[in-house]
């Protein structure tokens, strides 16, 4: 089944703004977590398992280039980080990307726990077309079916057992049994079925973050944080009425970076309302908490480098710039990204006239 792909109206996106107001409005304030570890001996914990041996109802979609092994290397394995020592903020991210050491070290740190999930994520470099196809959500429908396991897209045939959503149920099901000392259960619902994706952080960074954005407009969750994106810039699906209020959206890019200086991610914070919670704002310029703005952007130096900028916002044990004590001159940025209350927000602005919006007109 393939979902409408007509572009919003006018009146949609009145309608969908007024109903990400009303979800705003509706949101309880942030409340401390019931979580308490019971670990006789706390410390970090790393854990890993296979997707395929977890789920068996797991399959590989080499249409799609995504396998279970390669070159006699399993490549669906799944990582998962806690830190008992630091108290519990009682939130689960769940990683859109390949597993970050130095990124996961900082979530334990915010006493957040960490999981990457392997799922059939690999069809962009196949799929992702240009010119852009007329359809403006082919690469959501694709994006959703491959986060959830929704029958949205004819490109793509991605079951339910091979989405994100349910690898990362079965992953972590998996984890409460095998490291209780983690608490891993208090992210289950109460019938043990599924994830409460009302206690998961989603986040990737730049196709990660695309996919990120796209699932928390379907799927309610605590919030959703945007490393270098999102992109589909021919799309409009960032424009959808969302179940997660906007508010619960943050971006953070370089201004060198491609997807910034073509107008990518720019134009999908604007769609996605986020100019509602305050103007662009400058870290190297403002201290925390940025004026409780969701659009975040760093100068910091890259040499020039388009491609560096790209991954100059994600943490990176090797070039991620840090002080002369040692620690990450970015971590101020993360930390409010990933724990900030979420009811606290800017002021709204208007939409920057500077940004291009229709990015199909040559």
């Amino acid at each position: 089944m393939k979902i409408s792909s007509h572009p919003l109206s006018l009146c949609g996106l009145a309608i969908s703004c007024a109903l990400a107001n009303s979800a705003l409005a509706a949101e309880p304030s942030s409340a401390k977590s019931s979580l308490v570890y019971h670990d006789p001996a706390p410390k970090a914990y790393d854990l890993t398992a296979r997707a395929s041996v977890l789920d068996p109802k797991a399959q590989p979609h080499p249409e799609i280039n995504f396998l279970f092994e390669k070159d006699g290397k399993p490549t669906d394995t799944e990582r998962a980080n806690v830190d008992t020592r630091v108290a519990p903020q009682g939130k689960l991210v769940v990683w859109l990307m390949g597993y970050n050491a130095a990124l996961f070290e900082r979530l334990n740190s915010y006493g957040l726990h960490a999981i990457q999930v392997s799922y059939a994520n690999g069809w962009f470099a196949k799929l992702n077309k240009e010119p852009a196809p007329a359809d403006t959500q082919y690469l959501g429908n694709i994006r959703l079916e491959a986060t959830t396991g929704i029958d949205a897209s004819e490109a793509v045939s991605i079951p339910k057992p091979d989405s994100m959503m349910e690898r990362a149920f079965q992953f972590v099901k998996w984890l409460a049994k095998t490291n209780p000392e983690g608490g891993w259960d208090y992210f289950l619902t109460p019938d043990g079925t599924g994830l409460n994706w009302e206690k998961v952080i989603i986040s990737g960074a730049s196709h990660g973050a695309t996919s990120s954005a796209r699932f928390a407009i379907q799927q309610r969750v605590d919030r959703c944080v945007m490393f270098c994106g999102p992109r589909d810039q021919y799309e409009s699906w960032q424009g959808l009425s969302s179940a997660t209020a906007p508010n619960r959206f943050f971006g953070y890019s370089h201004v060198l970076d491609g997807g910034w200086s073509a107008d990518h991610y720019p134009r999908s914070w604007i769609l996605l309302g986020l100019n509602k919670f305050g103007p662009i704002v400058n870290t190297d310029e403002a201290k925390p908490p940025f004026g409780n703005s969701r659009r975040l952007i760093t100068t910091g130096d890259v040499k020039g480098d388009a491609a560096r900028a790209h991954g100059y916002v994600t943490p990176n044990a090797k070039n991620s710039p840090r002080d002369a004590a040692g620690n990450y001159t970015q971590d101020a940025v993360w930390r409010y990204m990933f724990t900030s209350p979420v009811e606290e927000v800017g002021q709204p602005v208007a939409p920057e006239a500077s940004t291009r919006m229709d990015l199909r007109s040559k």
